[in-house]
């Protein structure tokens, strides 16, 4: 693993939030809502494919199944 998954979340979660405020802006709130819950989903995908390695990690390491 390296330090781009950081740098990716972080880009994702900025993203999000300009998204989301130029949408509260124009007054379609709603809109901003599901926009952060995307960049919220997106976000967790990510980091549950890198939890997923680090159990296939330590199943090799310790030689399970």
């Amino acid at each position: 693993m390296s330090i781009d998954i950081i740098f990716k979340i972080a880009a994702i979660g900025i993203l999000t939030a300009v998204i989301s405020q130029i949408l509260q802006h124009q007054g379609k709130s709603e809109i901003a809502t599901l926009a952060t819950l995307a960049g919220l989903v997106i976000s967790l995908i990510m980091v549950l494919n890198m939890v997923s390695g680090l159990f296939d990690s330590l199943k090799t390491l310790f030689d399970l199944y």
